[in-house]
């Protein structure tokens, strides 16, 4: 039976409508068919988060890109109902010993949760940019260059201290992170705008959430 993922979505205001609404780039539903994962989106706007997913009994959870995280001064599109739900979704993660992926925007609500912060950074919106291992560990040591699409990120200084710090780019920044006792992982690029999609991501998520590989 294949692996059920919950994957979080980013919130839009579509004045057009009059509505708020969730929305999910399709290629993370092509990107999880492909390896075999069934996704399942999580919506930010219940009353109980943590009764929804005591219900759903999902394998996994994936915190996608997008909105800046509330407690940012100026943030951009901040939807602190997403805020919540992620909040719970680690809480439960925690809880019961899941398996975590957090992409971009699921990397800094990963460390700020686990007290670290975040601050601003310039020249990695819209780009591709060299990172280098900071670890030993196999599964990082292939990446050589990433997509980039944030104006926050981690510094050493500021990284949670249950966070390992896996891969960095150039200005020192962190572009990668593995909890010391759990299964998470975080990544600052997006897995899911890669055309064709990169072997060393597809690698990172089996191991993460099927142990294969």
């Amino acid at each position: 039976m294949s692996r059920r993922i919950g994957i979080t979505q980013r919130v839009e205001d579509v004045a057009s409508y009059a509505e708020r609404r969730d929305c999910l780039d399709q290629q993370w539903f092509v990107l999880l068919e492909q390896l075999g994962l069934t996704p399942v989106p999580v919506p930010n706007s219940l009353n109980n988060v943590a009764a929804w997913l005591e219900v759903m009994e999902l394998d996994g959870y994936i915190l996608s890109g997008g909105n800046d995280l509330s407690c940012l001064p100026n943030p951009a599109c901040p939807a602190p109902e997403r805020d919540l739900t992620e909040k719970a979704i680690l809480d439960y993660a925690c809880d019961n010993q899941l398996p975590v992926l957090g992409v971009c925007r699921g990397m800094q609500m990963m460390n700020v949760y686990l007290g670290g912060s975040l601050f601003p950074v310039k020249e990695h919106v819209g780009t591709r940019h060299s990172v280098r291992a900071a670890t030993a560990e196999a599964r990082f040591g292939t990446y050589t260059r990433v997509n980039s699409f944030h104006d926050w990120g981690v510094q050493v200084e500021g990284l949670a201290e249950t966070l390992q710090s896996c891969l960095t780019a150039t200005d020192g920044t962190i572009e990668a992170v593995t909890h010391r006792h759990r299964k998470w992982t975080g990544i600052m690029w997006h897995p899911e705008r890669e055309m064709p999609f990169m072997l060393s991501d597809i690698r990172l998520i089996i191991r993460l959430f099927k142990g294969d590989l």
